[in-house]
């Protein structure tokens, strides 16, 4: 049987970043993931804001052109336009940007499993033992840390009896090629409670490629319709697509409850979705993604040092819970705005001045998911200190 010093499930954007990071100390990794091909089946929408790409590195080829201006719309197509002085938003091409941190794992030793399930595990003494699938055949893998980065619907959580997400909304896009673009790149957000409830719909010019979504709480009706019926109300108004070519569809449940109380334990932790690692009032989770796998990875390496499991208790989500108050509020307050009416009259208040300013806030704002350095204390071993600086 083999073993690892650190299994990861999961390869999006949190499980790849905490492989990377760990591989560079020259932890020896095993990286699973069900799908053969990491470019396809993309559940997010790629939106990096500012405090991401100014505070980690990513290949240039991997984003598109910077977003200034933000276009929010009432129910009855009213609009608002929002201008930043900065780059906020920038639209990942998520597949490269997969494929681009995929390499950078296997030029520094990482084992890579595709087309391989996550079955179970079994605790013994000294590791854990991972069952998993490849091929319709079943093997076992044992390892010191297992790692959940399998998205909202964790079955590592579930199984290492860890806290698992109970709030979603769900997602869905479509990205069209060839739309002509007379417009600077600019992300248009839709406030609908029919096509949108509790949440937004969004069309997405990022200079290149056209995404047009609708994410909210269908309460078990069709969100594909929803993306339909809103297509239609969009389409010749705010984009065209006569001649464009849809080159990929995505979708997913997204966790909205914050980040999650346990989150680990002596066997192992959760990382991205699987931890709720995503802001409860922007639905953004990419930035959490980076900020909290890069703060597992320490926390990891610093057991691995130490061989003490016990180290892995410092990863807790109970910090994050005081700092998401508002947040989780300001969420449920949003999913109350049910009546296209009363949403039309809160668009209305939007445009006065001082709520005007607090709308650039949410959009432009740095503080959607705090900074990790403010919610954990550093640890002052030279291990945790080097990685700390990667």
């Amino acid at each position: 049987m083999k073993t690892f010093d650190v299994i990861i499930i999961g390869s999006g954007l949190a499980g790849l970043q905490c492989a990377k990071l760990l591989s560079q100390q020259g932890a020896k990794i095993l990286l699973v993931d069900r799908k053969s091909d990491l470019k396809k089946g993309i559940h997010t929408t790629g939106i990096f804001v500012r405090k991401t790409f100014e505070d980690f590195e990513f290949p240039p080829e991997t984003l598109g052109k910077a977003v200034r201006r933000v276009t929010l719309y009432s129910p009855k197509l009213k609009s608002m336009d929002l201008a930043s002085e900065h780059d906020e938003f920038r639209v990942g091409k998520m597949g490269v940007l997969y494929e681009s941190f995929l390499q950078d794992c296997l030029a520094n030793g990482v084992q890579f499993s595709d087309s391989t399930k996550y079955v179970r595990l079994q605790l013994t003494r000294s590791f854990t033992i991972v069952k998993l699938e490849r091929n319709g055949e079943e093997f076992e893998v044992r390892t010191k840390v297992l790692v959940g980065a399998d998205g909202a619907n964790s079955k590592v959580a579930r199984d290492l009896q860890l806290d698992e997400n109970t709030e979603f909304i769900v997602g869905v896009e479509e990205i069209y090629q060839g739309v002509p673009l007379t417009d600077e790149p600019r992300l248009h957000c839709f406030l609908d409670a029919e096509t949108a409830p509790g949440y937004l719909a969004w069309v997405t010019n990022d200079g290149e490629d056209v995404h047009i979504g609708v994410g909210g709480d269908y309460a078990g009706e069709n969100p594909r319709e929803a993306l339909e019926i809103f297509k239609q109300k969009v389409i010749g108004k705010i984009v065209n697509l006569k001649g464009a070519k849809l080159v990929e569809k995505r979708g997913g449940k997204i966790p909205v409850g914050g980040v999650l109380r346990k989150i680990a334990n002596e066997r192992g932790l959760l990382v991205g979705d699987a931890a709720g690692a995503v802001s409860p009032l922007t639905a953004g989770g990419l930035d959490p993604a980076m900020r909290l796998s890069k703060y597992a990875a320490e926390v990891i390496w610093e057991r691995l040092k130490t061989n003490d499991p016990q180290v892995l208790l410092n990863y807790s989500g109970e910090a994050f819970r005081a700092r998401f108050v508002s947040r989780l509020w300001m969420r449920r307050i949003i999913a109350t705005f049910t009546n296209q009416i009363i949403l039309e009259i809160g668009c209305a208040f939007l445009r006065l001045p001082l709520i005007r300013s607090f709308a650039k806030h949410v959009f432009f704002g740095r503080g959607s998911f705090p900074d990790i350095e403010n919610v954990y204390p550093r640890s002052d071993t030279k291990e945790a200190r080097s990685l700390a600086e990667v």
